[in-house]
């Protein structure tokens, strides 16, 4: 296993699709001249989807449509989920902030219409509306929709689709290979010794227990006899 080649330029695509993805312009930048990889993405855009990512995180919904439909005008129009998750939390937003009949009127005017389109999100409406109902709302049990996780969520749906949009992939490969050796080893453990990575930042194959145990037992008795 830890003779098998493994090509510099694979190691180095992995690395670029990771920058690329993530938005780490100045870094892919700067890896790209020095690893001499050639890549087929406009770097420009990836600071203008960060910007979009870092309006949703901030809770300025507004400004991140604005910002796509500048950016890809179509976008919104042709996948309603998407864009009922945004108007969703900017309706969460309006909660935060405690504005209630502002958020009753954008409620009945924005969203209302796209439950009747999609019944399936309605239930989601319908969870998001009960947040009114408590006049502290982080004493709901659905809170967590306040959560800076829920602007996460609705940030990440919005960077894959803006990703897919311009034919690029919506996840890296990195964090989904990493799952693989996790999963795989787990497997493994079950059935077998076999050399593991057992610290992926180093990434060093480690040989089985039972032969670490046996040199270990194995220098405890030369030392006694010595």
């Amino acid at each position: 296993m830890s003779e098998a080649p493994i090509a510099k330029s694979d190691l180095n695509q992995l690395i670029m699709n990771y920058l690329i993805i993530e938005g780490y312009k100045d870094a892919a930048e700067k890896f790209s001249e020095e690893s001499g990889l050639t890549h087929n993405v406009d770097l420009g855009s990836i600071e203008e989807r960060m910007q979009i990512r870092f309006a949703v995180q901030s809770g300025d919904i507004r400004a991140a449509i604005e910002r796509v439909n500048d950016l890809n005008p179509d976008l919104l129009d042709t996948d309603p989920r998407l864009y009922f998750h945004l108007q969703q939390q900017h309706l969460i937003e309006l909660i935060r902030q405690g504005k209630a009949e502002e958020a009753l009127e954008f409620a009945q005017e924005e969203l209302a219409p796209h439950g009747e389109e999609h019944p399936e999100l309605l239930r989601e409406l319908e969870k998001t509306m009960a947040l009114l109902a408590f006049d502290v709302v982080g004493d709901s049990p659905l809170a967590d929709l306040l959560d800076f996780s829920h602007r996460q969520k609705t940030a990440n749906e919005l960077n894959a689709a803006l990703l897919a949009a311009h034919s690029q992939p919506k996840e890296p490969k990195l964090p989904a290979l990493l799952q693989l050796l996790a999963w795989t080893q787990e497997q493994l453990d079950e059935k077998a010794n076999y050399p593991r990575i057992n610290n992926i930042v180093n990434a060093v194959l480690e040989p089985p227990a039972t032969e670490t145990a046996a040199a270990g037992d194995s220098a405890s008795a030369n030392t006694q006899r010595t």
